[in-house]
């Protein structure tokens, strides 16, 4: 049965399905220089570093665009230009933090890790032991290509401990998974709307030491992108310096009430639990094997080996499954065929049982049989 009467459920790392009550609040237009629409920036900033507890070390930037906007706008402007970034890497996003860290003119170094394998505190211990230079070290929380959880809070300590700078792309796991920044020291954390706080995408936003922050004037060589900037320019007018994604700020205010409501970060990751377990029971029924063992997944979104079966491919695979209401995402690993599964958004474990029912059906339409030999070939 075709469920194009309705809008799917999006199971992808973001953005990703939203509630009635976020929806609505993007039905009124606002002024970008208006009194009011300046109250609903300045509280959404507020409700945003309440989630990190980072009130009284930290202020929150916010920065129009995706995501990435806003990782390009840390490191441009934390980084002094004669810094020295070591970058961690063990997927896809680890790798464009690095290449935009080069393309921003900064010296950087990277240690990468296989696609299964998490960075370790140890390792970074002894990256930093052996160079002086560096200055400033680059984490992914939670590597998106994947789903695989890097040890924060422990790579943190390690950081600190060797007077270094902490920059974390949390894009995937902030407000899900626990950060607080009063027992895990950063300099900037990046985070942005449409990913586990369930607003809809168009606006990053960086929590940055103030004290670091104060130093950072003239380090961006952007305009649009310069955190620093962005943020005198805010604290003293209590405007963006220039047009903000007003539907996408209210609506996030919005979706920031339901996230107290239901319980904050505690709620929002047992809920993101369950989803997972319902996922994964479902799909081991079914024959799948994850990429990830339990022990490093984080339950945000799980990579899938693809079936072995000849008559498999993603793209009629995942147009059968969106004919019955749910929206998946191709894989990002290039050494084995794997497709990806959400379990984030405004969902429950119903909608992810119905979403394993789906590919169920869309097995026996292909005719695929064969399901599991995917990853035992891999691990082969």
């Amino acid at each position: 049965m075709s469920n194009h009467d309705r809008d799917p459920i999006l199971l992808t790392p973001g953005p990703l399905t939203t509630s009635l009550a976020t929806k609505a609040a993007m039905l009124r237009d606002w002024g970008s220089w208006d009194a009011a629409f300046n109250a609903v920036t300045a509280r959404v900033r507020g409700k945003l570093t309440d989630i990190v507890h980072a009130a009284d070390t930290h202020v929150c930037v916010p920065m129009q665009g995706s995501g990435t906007f806003s990782v390009e706008a840390a490191v441009n402007t934390i980084v002094p230009r004669d810094g020295h970034v070591l970058v961690l890497i063990n997927g896809a996003y680890g790798k464009r933090l690095a290449r935009l860290t080069e393309l921003m003119g900064r010296r950087t170094t990277t240690f990468e890790t296989a696609d299964d394998v998490p960075t370790t505190a140890e390792d970074v211990d002894r990256l930093l032991a052996s160079d002086a230079s560096i200055t400033h070290v680059g984490l992914i929380h939670c590597e998106t290509s994947t789903g695989i959880e890097n040890p924060l809070r422990e790579i943190a300590a390690v950081v600190a401990r060797h007077g270094r700078s902490l920059v974390v792309d949390a894009m995937s796991s902030f407000g899900a998974l626990p950060i607080d920044a009063r027992t895990t020291p950063f300099d900037a954390l990046i985070a942005a709307s449409g990913k586990c706080v369930e607003g809809p995408p168009g606006m990053g936003f960086v929590f940055v030491r103030k004290s670091v922050l104060e130093r950072c004037a003239g380090n961006s060589s952007s305009l649009a992108l310069d955190l620093h900037d962005q943020w005198t320019y805010m604290e003293r007018t209590t405007q963006w310096r220039f047009t903000p994604p007003t539907h996408v700020v209210v609506a996030l205010d919005a979706a920031l009430d339901q996230y107290v409501a239901e319980g904050g970060q505690p709620a929002r990751l047992a809920r993101y639990a369950a989803n997972y377990e319902a996922l994964m029971a479902g799909m081991r029924e079914l024959g799948f094997r994850s990429f990830l063992p339990p022990a490093i997944q984080a339950p945000i979104i799980v990579t899938f080996h693809a079936p072995e079966d000849t008559k498999y491919a993603f793209k009629p695979f995942y147009d059968r499954v969106r004919d019955k209401g749910f929206i998946l995402y191709p894989g990002k690993l290039t050494q084995v065929e794997t497709f990806r599964v959400g379990c984030i958004g405004a969902i429950g474990p119903a909608e992810m049982r119905h979403a394993v029912n789906a590919v169920r059906d869309t097995l026996a339409e292909m005719g695929i049989r064969s399901v599991a030999g995917g990853a035992a070939r891999a691990a082969a």
